[in-house]
């Protein structure tokens, strides 16, 4: 039941009276703030200029009841204004910047050879920690930052593009689990988002909503960025808030990228907090692209790191100097070992000496590319510090950059790819064809690159592993710098305790003076579950005990608990870029453990669990009771096969999707046509003299398809991954008049990436018939939209038509009827059971 509750004003705060605030009963403040609940208020309770602080256990916060006085007219009555509500007094500004798919060994303030200047910097004006870990995996670890809370918790065990609807899988915020946006807009706080937002599931990623799970939905006022898992940087899937922009399309292409122009818009957002409410401290996530494939740096960055030739001596030798390099900054002891290079199953990776010299080139090229881009965004981010230091603001800015949201990404194959959804989709790109067809194109809007797994091991210096593997520290643990020139003054310290990603919002809240709610729009909230890092700010606490005593790892079956120093994991049973169907994987609960002790084997050198079998077994007790209570059960070993998972849509219930001109419709809402039969038909008007342009499109130059007049004549172009477009050619112009143009494909399945027969006719009769070997397997472009009428940012054959290509005849309508997946025996009864425990 609601109740009024009285908060007298603190002496000398403003008038001596008492406030009353309508709302639910409130109760203590929690952990993360000042633990006093009593408003401070500033100016003159009432009038137009006064302030307040909330006591912040309830958000919103309550609405003040009225203060002044009404009588039937205004003549007696007297004005009252409800309070700003503004955060504790002194409150820093808060940058959270969070890099993409780094591992520990990247940057130079790590031991890197990769030159990051602004991390340097910032390193010197505050501390690094050096055993700061994350949940292995992109849009996992990005829910337990902006949360406090586990991954599991946030409904983020794995990817939203592989969801499976368990609690801990279902990719869903839910409103009793209020991130750090919202919490810090309700107390006063300017919020924002720019760059990558991997947390809004696919199913609503439609610019027509709902939008409960986008930034907006959890706090962030501002978006400047893309809600899928990665993008084009040249012609990027981006967004303003909740509508799709373009800025790139009147520039000539590979002039425009994102890296910057996101820069120059979190830089334009600043100056215009500055201009109007230039004491009204903010919230800024940044989240940037890179170094996520594609690897996509300007020339000019290619050209600069090109010339140092870092990595000239390979990928062995690469490791052998970040492994010195991290000795002498102090990230890793003295004592501490350098894990053995990978040979032999489940990682067979080849030594440097064993290439051939094409070999050598062609990786040397992806190691470029990659540093240059990681280059690239170090820079662009110290613009956007630089700004907030060009305005009086950086001293009492409080900068957590986290480099790296996983490890190191391996994603790429053993080889390398210029179509990163090649590799998605488990076709390797032999080196030969590399070199020939896209070395120097190696980077430019022509590719979509990722490099070779061995530089991806070397960049994880000094641990094992890579992205998508929990249970070793290559996976899970990242470099992370603090910066508060007014708070810190260890300047350039390290930090050696054991913290997590989860432990990032207890600490801006703590830093902040704002306590983590009670309640949100009514709704109890679920606790936070990281502990702050405030403790460590200071000197004499620079070697004090961690504070965070246990933290649970879990991602695609792979498995790890630490607890007081130790740490037991699962082994790796299949590599994460080995994309054989064929190969065998034991059952989840057969996983052989091992056992670390980490107060004295820094890298996970020494397997210690038959010595102790009694402590493996403790930990594993161990894990069992946290995976219980943060939702990590039921756990599945299943990789990129859960993508062919059902999941919800964001068209509900339709078979058939019926289309005007012109339309784009967005990832959410595009219909399916992997593994399937598809139907599409145009009803279309060509004029007098004839028409050509886009009818219908989903997606581009690296992955996709589309139905297009060419001269007049119908086409139909499947691309599969950039590497062979099939082609379907009428032999004749349509003349004018009304017309149905229709393109019929008949799958060979069940089964995955099987081939099938497609039909091109108009007005009934067969133009063109085609039957062919293969179809994309199992992911399908997530950065482009489905287009009517013309085509928005990448064509699907750059040798018929450039983007927009709008079509010069009218469209009645189009309309796609999918059919249903065609998958195998097997498939079929995996999804069966899966779909039956979700009903138990």
């Amino acid at each position: 039941m609601h109740r009024f509750t009285r908060y007298r004003l603190a002496k000398g705060q403003g008038l001596a009276v008492t406030a009353l605030f309508l709302g639910l009963g409130l109760g203590t403040v929690q952990a993360g703030g000042s633990g006093d609940s009593t408003p401070q208020v500033t100016g003159k309770l009432g009038s137009p200029s006064a302030t307040t602080t909330i006591p912040g256990n309830q958000l919103p916060a309550p609405a003040p009841k009225f203060g002044g006085v009404i009588k039937e007219t205004v003549d007696g009555s007297k004005a009252w204004w409800p309070p700003r509500v503004v955060p504790p007094k002194g409150a820093p500004n808060v940058l959270l910047i969070q890099i993409d798919d780094s591992g520990f060994g990247t940057s130079s303030t790590f031991g890197g050879v990769i030159p990051s200047p602004t991390l340097d910097k910032l390193a010197a004006s505050g501390l690094r920690y050096t055993a700061m870990h994350n949940a292995a995996l992109c849009s996992p670890t990005r829910a337990a930052t902006i949360s406090g809370r586990n991954h599991h918790t946030m409904g983020f065990g794995v990817i939203a593009e592989a969801s499976t609807g368990f609690p801990g899988y279902d990719a869903n915020i839910t409103p009793d689990r209020a991130t750090v946006g919202r919490i810090l807009k309700d107390n006063g706080f300017a919020t924002s988002w720019f760059g990558k937002n991997h947390n809004t599931p696919g199913w609503v990623t439609t610019d027509v909503g709902p939008f409960d799970q986008w930034p907006s939905g959890y706090g962030f006022e501002y978006f400047y960025g893309f809600p899928v898992g990665e993008t084009n940087q040249w012609t990027p899937y981006l967004f303003r808030n909740h509508t799709a922009i373009f800025p790139w399309r009147d520039q000539p292409e590979g002039t425009w990228n994102l890296t910057t122009a996101m820069a120059n818009e979190a830089i334009d957002y600043l100056r215009r907090i500055d201009a109007t409410h230039p004491d009204k401290p903010f919230l800024l996530y940044y989240a940037p692209g890179g170094t996520h494939s594609p690897h996509h740096p300007t020339k000019e960055w290619i050209d600069k790191i090109s010339a140092l030739h870092l990595f000239d001596g390979g990928w062995n030798k690469l490791r052998e100097t970040i492994f010195a390099n991290q000795k002498k900054l102090g990230v890793i002891p003295p004592d501490a070992k350098l894990t053995a290079w990978p040979k032999g199953p489940p990682a067979n990776l080849k030594e440097w000496e064993e290439l051939s010299a094409d070999e050598k080139k062609m990786f040397i090229k992806q190691a470029d590319v990659f540093a240059a881009y990681h280059a690239y965004t170090d820079h662009e981010a110290g613009r956007v510090i630089a700004e907030i230091e060009r305005q009086g603001k950086l001293d009492n800015t409080l900068i957590i950059w986290l480099q790296g949201d996983n490890g190191n990404s391996a994603e790429g194959t053993t080889v390398g790819t210029p179509n990163d959804y090649a590799a998605y989709n488990g076709i390797d790109v032999p080196v030969k064809d590399q070199l020939a067809l896209f070395y120097d194109k190696w980077g430019g809007p022509e590719t979509a690159p990722h490099m070779a797994v061995a530089w991806t091991w070397a960049f994880d210096t000094p641990y094992k592993w890579t992205k998508q593997v929990a249970s070793y520290l290559g996976g899970n643990r990242s470099g992370a710098v603090i910066s508060w020139p007014a708070r810190i003054k260890d300047k350039g310290g390290i930090r050696n305790q054991f913290h997590h990603v989860i432990d990032v919002v207890p600490t801006i809240l703590e830093a902040t003076g704002v306590p983590a709610p009670e309640y949100v729009d009514g709704i109890k909230q679920h606790p936070i579950e990281g502990v702050s890092m405030v403790y460590t700010f200071d000197q004499k606490n620079a070697d004090a005990p961690t504070t965070h005593k246990a933290q649970y790892f879990e991602m695609i079956g792979q498995r790890a608990i630490y607890h007081d120093g130790w740490y037991a994991n699962t082994k790796v049973v299949i590599a994460p870029w080995d994309n054989n169907p064929g190969v065998k994987v034991p059952d989840v609960l057969d996983y052989e453990w091992e056992l670390y002790d980490l107060t004295t084997d820094w890298t996970q050198f020494e397997d210690v669990a038959k010595k102790n079998p009694a402590k493996l077994k403790e930990l594993q007790a161990v894990f069992v009771k946290e995976a219980k209570k943060y939702n990590v059960f039921p756990l599945d070993n299943e990789g990129f096969q859960r993508f062919l998972r059902p999941r919800p849509s964001g068209s509900p219930g339709i078979t058939e999707f019926s289309y005007v001109a012109p339309i784009s419709i967005a990832l959410g809402a595009m219909p399916p046509y992997l593994a399937r039969d598809f139907k599409v038909t145009a009803d279309i008007d060509i004029p007098q003299g004839g028409a050509e342009g886009m009818l219908i499109t989903e997606g581009g130059r690296f992955n996709g398809w589309g139905l297009y007049l060419l001269k007049g004549k119908p086409v139909f172009t499947y691309n599969l991954v950039d590497l062979h477009r099939f082609r379907w050619e009428g032999a004749q112009a349509i003349p004018s008049g009304r017309h149905t143009v229709v393109f019929d494909f008949q799958y060979d399945g069940p089964g995955l990436a099987k081939g099938g027969t497609g039909v091109l006719s108009v007005d009934g009769v067969e133009v063109a018939k085609q039957t062919i070997p293969h179809t994309v397997p199992a992911v399908e472009i997530m950065d482009e939209w489905m287009d009517v009428g013309y085509d928005t940012r990448t064509g699907v054959d750059d040798r018929d038509y450039k983007p927009p290509f709008h079509f010069s005849g009218t469209i009645h309508k189009i309309t796609f009827k999918p059919g249903p997946p065609e998958m195998t025996e097997e498939q079929m009864k995996r999804v069966a059971e899966m779909n039956a425990k979700g009903r138990d």
